[in-house]
């Protein structure tokens, strides 16, 4: 049992689920703050459906990157970030259990979604369908999303604005723009995940037609355009304060960003030696995950106005100081090590 458990852990990627989490959690709190809404029992159940639609997607990929025979030629994979789970190249599970899974968590993200249209209005159908329609055909037939080169946008979108979209409106039947362009960041960098996970997988992309981004740029020049989306997020976290969107509190999110600098800088660096770029690619999970959650931090602060300007700044100085010094011990660290890579 404990074995079999250990396998289905490692199918469904687990640790990646956060993505959904701080979504989901953004949206709640947003609602909370502006509409004073919260049901711990809606909550509950968009997460859920998240979760559900978050695994389908993980799965599914496996079972058609399989069939495709991308992971079993795939070489230069970095685990756990690129490659997939490897379940089924390992033998572990087969590829009929490893569809039926997918097909099940499908098939309890559209009940929940069907539910909560029900309970709360017919935008949840909308969300719910654009989701289904861009997990199951990300790498499936007959779409295949990924290999058209949309698959980053279609994962940004539905794992940032709209998954934070839709637990706001779960909570407040109410359409609003901030919880989409709020969580416009979320959406780069899930974007900036994904995209940067594709560099190890390039080669064996590429000999199946899995004509992903990175691919199609070329990873020398896909090295820019990750330091492009990256830097687009943190620009958005300012601009939305600027503009009046979101609260000053929210200027949080920026602390982060030097682990951001240290994820370009081996990026441009390493971008065809997928070992020495495996730290990129944590690096990028990481800063993902810590923007999300300080940008919900932003809004409850805001909430409860738990400390004067003066006190705000101090902490965000105090904050980027220290991520900074992260930022040039790596690199004082790193920069003797290795030599820079060709696409």
């Amino acid at each position: 049992m404990k074995k079999e458990f250990a396998i289905w852990f490692t199918e469904f990627r687990a640790p990646f689920l956060v993505a959904t989490l701080v979504s989901i959690l953004l949206g709640t709190i947003i609602a909370w703050v502006r509409n004073n809404a919260f049901s711990l029992q809606y909550f509950l159940l968009a997460l859920l459906g998240g979760i559900f639609l978050h695994l389908g997607a993980n799965i599914a990929n496996d079972y058609f990157d399989h069939k495709s025979g991308n992971d079993e030629i795939n070489k230069e994979f970095v685990r756990p970030f690129t490659g997939g789970s490897r379940t089924i190249q390992l033998g572990l599970l087969t590829p009929r259990q490893v569809l039926t899974s997918s097909l099940l968590f499908f098939t309890g993200a559209f009940l929940i979604g069907i539910y909560l249209t029900w309970a709360r209005g017919f935008v949840v159908l909308a969300l719910a369908t654009i989701g289904l329609v861009s997990g199951i055909f990300y790498t499936g037939a007959p779409f295949k999303w990924a290999s058209r080169g949309i698959g980053e946008a279609l994962v940004g979108v539905n794992f940032g604005a709209l998954m934070t979209f839709g637990a706001y409106y779960v909570q407040t039947q109410t359409l609003s723009l901030e919880p989409f362009i709020v969580s416009v960041p979320i959406s780069l960098l899930i974007a900036a995940v994904l995209y940067i996970n594709e560099f190890p997988d390039y080669n064996a992309d590429k000999s199946v037609g899995k004509n992903t981004l990175v691919v199609r740029l070329g990873r020398n020049r896909a090295a820019l355009g990750y330091m492009l989306i990256v830097a687009s997020s943190y620009l958005v976290v300012i601009l939305n304060v600027l503009l009046g969107v979101a609260p000053a509190y929210t200027l949080f999110a920026l602390i982060p960003l030097p682990l951001a600098l240290t994820a370009i800088r081996l990026a441009s660096k390493f971008h065809s030696q997928p070992p020495k770029l495996a730290p990129a690619n944590a690096l990028t999970v990481m800063f993902h995950f810590l923007t999300s959650l300080l940008l919900s931090f932003g809004y409850l602060s805001y909430r409860f106005d738990v400390m004067s300007p003066g006190y705000f700044f101090v902490i965000v100085a105090v904050g980027i100081c220290a991520m900074m010094t992260v930022y040039f011990y790596s690199i004082s660290k790193t920069g003797s090590k290795g030599g820079d890579g060709n696409s």
